[in-house]
């Protein structure tokens, strides 16, 4: 176990200047000392944690010594088993908090598109937004649309969204990739079982250091906006799309009412697409165009199947499959999210 002390006392410390009352006319150490305050928070959490599963794989441990029925005996060393595994993750997570390995990232934009599969393509990845929009909520994360295109019956060609107000980017980091569904669409009438497919990428949004770009490099057009919405959405330019002229990235943003909001929309998902595009020529000059070719292949990679007919869902990394899709896509990920976070650590 890490000795945390060291970090507890400073941490008392601390909240013992932000109660003094003269720190409010020093704004910039008021503004260090909460920022460091927030983050000794999240490790002090994250031992605690990590303490009370301790205590509950003791109390299992007890229980199985003391059950004799069989059936009983099952369950419990199924308990200690999942509690060890999420003991493990916890672990390294702490360890990477401590050590500065994976830094917090805010928020994320996170990219869903159509696949094969016409209409039924852009209903599976309307299903895939609300499993991940419900699994937010879940989190007490927050969530916003960006930029969205809506088809024929409903459905989602292509929807762009912000996931904000934790550190989400560990939880997400492997959902991107392609999400297969087999299931009778709505629009068959012969009662066939269709496969489909949508992308999914997710995108750390930068911080402003990380990306900079110039007023000169932007080309932004506003034309009217289509979709649902009545008559307003058509009646004035309020849609937007910038182009970044020295990568020739375009992106749009039509959900506000004004340009201005659809503006800053665009500009997230352009900044977000930016550092992706930086991480991945890094990687190339660092690792070789085709470790890079492997690394980055998320966007390609099919990484899971929705088989309706069977209430199954498989992850095909990790060779595993739960059933229950209706919880799942109500945004029961915890369990899949955790099989594939310990995966990372064998």
């Amino acid at each position: 176990m890490i000795d945390l002390e060291p970090l507890k006392k400073e941490y008392e410390n601390i909240l013992s200047q932000l109660s003094n009352p003269e720190l409010v006319s020093d704004w910039d150490k008021f503004e260090d000392l909460n920022k460091r305050k927030n983050y000794l928070e999240k490790i002090i959490e994250k031992q605690e944690e990590i303490q009370d599963l301790k205590k509950q794989i003791e109390e299992s441990k007890a229980i199985l010594k003391a059950e004799e029925d069989p059936s009983l005996l099952t369950l419990a060393q199924e308990e200690i088993y999942q509690l060890n595994n999420k003991e493990k993750i916890l672990e390294k997570e702490l360890k990477d908090l401590i050590e500065g390995k994976k830094e917090e990232v805010g928020s994320v934009i996170v990219e869903i598109r159509a696949g094969t599969g016409g209409e039924e393509a852009s209903l599976f990845a309307k299903d895939l937004y609300r499993m991940y929009s419900k699994y937010a909520r879940l989190k007490e994360w927050n969530e916003k649309i960006l930029d969205s295109r809506i088809s024929d019956l409903g459905g989602f060609k292509e929807v762009i969204f912000e996931i904000s107000n934790g550190s989400i980017f560990p939880e997400l980091q492997y959902e991107g990739g392609v999400h297969r569904v087999q299931r009778i669409p709505l629009t068959e009438k012969l009662g066939r079982v269709h496969t489909s497919t949508a992308t999914v990428a997710i995108l750390p949004k930068p911080k402003k250091t990380q990306i900079k770009i110039r007023s000169d490099e932007l080309r932004i057009d506003f034309y009217r906006a289509s979709g649902p919405g009545g008559q307003y959405v058509n009646r004035r330019e309020t849609a937007v799309r910038i182009t970044h002229l020295p990568t020739g990235l375009v992106v749009t943003s039509q959900t506000e009412r004004n340009q201005l909001q659809n503006k800053e929309n665009a500009m997230k998902i352009l900044e977000a697409k930016i550092l992706e595009r930086k991480e991945r020529q890094e990687a190339e000059t660092i690792h070789g165009k085709r470790n890079a070719q492997i690394g980055w292949a998320k966007r390609a990679e099919k990484v899971r199947t929705y088989n309706f007919p069977q209430n199954r869902l498989t992850d095909h990394r990790i060779k595993k499959s739960w059933k229950n899709l209706d919880k799942i896509l109500a945004g029961d990920l915890g369990q899949i999210i955790q099989a594939i976070k310990l995966s990372e650590l064998s």
